[in-house]
């Protein structure tokens, strides 16, 4: 039973976690579940990893948190491991996902202003996507049920259908338009991979009308598909301004706003800023992530054993085609289109000691830690296949 002084947000799992060691988690209980959520795609390097905890740690003995109005050594170091490994120039720290969405688009709006063209507002966003819930990022998402109750759409936002070339294409090319937000692997909109044709193809057409392209690597970002950031799987797609967060602290909160000196030409002090943003315990735990994450044998370990999963999933979609429509997203950002509800199937995986999310589209998401093991995958394929079984019987015994 939860506790009724907590805002009722959320619809909560029955499960009080205790505790958590690589891919399981452990109850108050004592039961252990294999954890195919990781905070969400955020516990990349798994629960508890030793060198962030020993990061943490080594942090908390020396120093908390101080002001941005002081240098943040650990921002420094921090800043340039990503622009060495990205397209950036230049990197603002935030808290959260969310945060580093809302720099982005401030950085969009302001790159137009300062250039003369103060009308140029508009934010393309497409269905089916998700970028937070500040007010600003509810209303560059796809999702209109999160803007309900909350007053009127903010002007400046329009939502498109990513199958629409024209639809898209028009919208670039009006003079009121700022930038182009998307997500090149869809998390919450249903795991959906964008093709490297249709990101080089979009990247053309905003250099083309002189708009900024973003990218939120919110969730796909951090060596998930097996690359450090998603877009980087093609050649000429890389934008000018992209989200970070999740595994970027491993499960410590913190977010990033990368941009090009060119897209951050407006970002001039106090025009934005944050209390908590990148402070040095943040900076230490994201620092130990980065490193961890960015090494080549991690970035091919998800390679390999993602490959794996999608093979060993198609493999079980085929044998109940009854339930599961379709396997889809790229590296282990995996969805399954379910048949039957993709809620009850996440209970029903629960009672099986799996731990799935849910998603867009009637997907189940399964966004495993990086670390997963061949192992550990085999056992997540068989605790699917036992639900899919408990699934068709529960079905069967409804219908009677």
């Amino acid at each position: 039973m939860t506790d009724d002084r907590i805002m009722g947000l959320y619809n909560r799992a029955p499960i009080s976690v205790a505790s958590g060691k690589g891919v399981w988690l452990t109850d108050e209980d004592g039961r252990v579940y294999l954890d195919c959520v990781a905070g969400i795609a955020t516990n990349g390097l798994g629960h508890c990893h030793p060198a962030l905890v020993a990061a943490l740690e080594a942090q908390a003995h020396k120093l908390w948190h101080v002001s941005n109005i002081f240098r943040i050594p650990g921002q420094e170091a921090l800043a340039r491991r990503l622009t060495d490994a990205s397209f950036a120039d230049v990197v603002y720290f935030a808290n959260s996902g969310t945060e580093a969405v809302e720099c982005a688009i401030k950085t969009a709006r302001r790159f137009h202003a300062a250039a003369g063209q103060p009308e140029r507002i508009d934010i393309i966003g497409f269905a089916g996507s998700f970028h937070g819930r500040t007010y600003a990022a509810i209303n560059a998402s796809g999702n209109a049920t999160y803007l309900e109750g909350f007053g009127p759409r903010l002007p400046g936002y329009v939502q498109l259908s990513l199958d629409d070339q024209a639809a898209i294409e028009e919208a670039v090319a009006r003079p009121t338009t700022a930038a182009v937000i998307v997500e090149p692997v869809q998390g919450e909109g249903g795991a959906r991979a964008l093709s490297g044709e249709w990101l080089t193809r979009l990247r053309a057409l905003t250099r083309q009308h002189g708009v900024l392209l973003i990218y939120d690597e919110v969730q796909c970002g951090m060596g998930r598909t097996g690359k450090l950031f998603a877009h980087q799987w093609f050649d000429d797609a890389a934008p000018d301004i992209m989200a970070v967060a999740k595994a970027l602290g491993g499960g410590f909160p913190v977010g990033a706003c990368l941009a090009t000196d060119h897209a951050a030409s407006g970002m001039i002090v106090g025009v934005h800023g944050s209390t908590f943003g990148g402070n040095p315990l943040a900076m230490a735990v994201a620092t130990a992530a980065f490193d961890e994450i960015a090494q080549p044998g991690m970035l091919a370990h998800v390679e390999a054993v993602s490959a794996e999963f999608r093979e060993r999933l198609t493999e079980l979609a085929g044998r109940h085609p009854d339930l599961i429509a379709e396997v889809r997203g790229k590296g282990l950002l995996i969805g399954l289109k379910m048949i039957p509800n993709n809620r009850e199937f996440m209970a029903i995986a629960r009672d099986h000691d799996l731990l799935v999310a849910g998603g867009g589209e009637n997907c189940v998401r399964l966004l495993p830690p990086l670390i997963i093991t061949s192992e550990e995958i085999v056992e997540a394929v068989k605790r699917l296949d036992a639900a899919c079984n408990d699934a068709r019987a529960r079905l069967a015994k409804a219908a009677a």
